[in-house]
């Protein structure tokens, strides 16, 4: 199963008011013989987890996806290519 969500998110930057940012994942959910859910989103690597529901799956795995984005960001000092960030009209 793939779906997507989009994940709204408020953030500051220095010397402006709030803004609204979008963060859009494709998750890819599947559940195991043994009963646990998998979710995947692709275009993160490493960012797969198990959960004993859907919903602990997806958030174990977003919680995953935000920690690599970030520390590429911090290595990098920029937004990877393959996340689509859109700034929303406040």
């Amino acid at each position: 199963m793939i779906a997507a969500y989009p994940i709204h998110m408020d953030v500051q930057e220095p010397g402006s008011n709030a803004k609204s940012r979008e963060l859009r994942f494709q998750f890819e959910i599947e559940r195991e013989t043994d009963g646990r859910w998998i979710a995947e989103i692709p275009q993160v690597p490493g960012a797969m987890a198990y959960g004993t529901t859907m919903e602990e799956a997806k958030a174990k795995a977003y919680a995953l996806a935000l920690y690599a984005i970030a520390d590429d960001v911090e290595q990098s000092k920029d937004i990877p290519d393959t996340i689509s960030v859109l700034h929303l009209p406040a």
